[in-house]
């Protein structure tokens, strides 16, 4: 499996890039920039985009994720519950930094639920639902738990910020209390900003959860 990483956009948020050479086909996760530079990437390695999956609505990791389908086919995977935040995370933060407005339409393929089985080739994507940073925010745990892929609810010795709209500080606490910390300790943890961990390491170490 070919699995690779980009910093991308001006909040350096993390992408992740997934391929099979099997079977040709490839997977996003939070494509918040550099849209072009994926692509071609994609390209290079010889795969087919068929999806894209976002962990949560926030402009840094969903602002090439129409373009990046425009360039590349694949369907937009997010839950419905983030719609929302990612209307108004282009109006406001977006704005902030100075980006345009989306020119097309802002249209989620899939709606993503807990327990959500997302299967291409021999990649299985199971959707945890982890609310609180926010509403509607998933991570997506791989291959029956050896990678978990986070988005800003849990980073090394950290965890997401609660104080936007649609937050909740419980609410995150108790996600990865109850989703994340039940996986295994082994699995690596990929989140959307700095440096992977381990399951195990963010339980014994966290200073949120001690």
């Amino acid at each position: 499996m070919i699995l690779e990483s980009y910093v991308v956009g001006m909040l350096q948020t993390n992408c992740y890039l997934l391929g099979d050479e099997g079977t040709g086909e490839a997977v996003v996760i939070d494509p918040g920039g550099e849209a072009g530079a994926i692509a071609g990437r994609i390209q290079a390695l010889g795969l087919q985009l068929v999806a894209i999956l976002n962990t949560h609505g926030h402009f840094d990791h969903v602002m090439d994720a129409w373009v990046l389908k425009e360039k590349q086919g694949g369907e937009i995977y997010m839950h419905l519950l983030d719609l929302p935040i990612v209307e108004q995370s282009m109006r406001t933060m977006g704005a902030f930094f100075g980006l345009k407005q989306l020119s097309h339409p802002i249209i989620i393929d899939h709606d993503i639920r807990h327990g959500s089985l997302l299967e291409f080739g021999p990649m299985a994507f199971s959707v945890l639902e982890t609310p609180g940073h926010t509403p509607g925010h998933v991570c997506f745990v791989l291959n029956e738990g050896r990678h978990v892929f986070v988005g800003d609810t849990l980073f090394a010795g950290s965890i997401g910020r609660t104080d936007l709209p649609g937050g909740s500080y419980d609410q995150l606490i108790r996600s990865v209390r109850e989703q994340l910390f039940a996986l295994d300790e082994q699995a690596i943890v990929y989140p959307g900003h700095g440096p992977r961990t381990t399951v195990g390491r963010e339980r014994r170490t966290n200073p949120f959860f001690l």
